[in-house]
């Protein structure tokens, strides 16, 4: 018995991974908007709508290279830390690693501009609520992380 999968998905109903990729960044960026229209100090300043969608795309994909690379080696580097707070002193790693993420997206001239820790804090955990609950609704087959 033949079937036919359709672009982007392979045997066993799984989206191929670049579908997943896709999707993720879609999701971070729809989480950034809600955390630019939610926290002050979190500015978009994209006047186009156009401009304002390549700019969250963009920065969706600078979030993932800094939560890929520079996370994993501040958990290595501060497991003590993170022992002794139990976990808690990650919202404050996630709150500097999104206004880091803020500082390159401006550092290459992008207009989005985190203004300091507190928009930050308030930015990571916005975008970590949203992220889940849209990873929550889009069906497995197509988020498949």
């Amino acid at each position: 018995m033949s079937t036919e999968y359709g672009a982007g998905h392979r045997r066993g109903g799984r989206a191929s991974p670049a579908l997943a990729f896709g999707v993720r960044v879609l999701v971070v960026a729809a989480s950034l908007w809600v955390a630019t229209v939610l926290v002050d100090g979190i500015e978009l300043g994209a006047s186009s709508t156009s401009s304002r969608i390549g700019t969250l795309l963009v920065v969706a994909l600078i979030f993932g290279v800094v939560n890929a690379v520079v996370k994993p080696l501040i958990k290595v580097v501060g497991c003590p830390l993170y022992v002794l707070t139990l976990g808690l002193i990650g919202l404050v790693v996630n709150a500097l690693l999104f206004w880091l993420v803020g500082g390159l997206a401006s550092a290459v001239d992008l207009p989005f501009v985190v203004d300091g820790f507190w928009p930050g804090f308030w930015g990571a955990i916005i975008v970590a609520i949203v992220s889940f609950v849209l990873h929550m609704i889009i069906p497995d087959r197509i988020d498949a992380r």
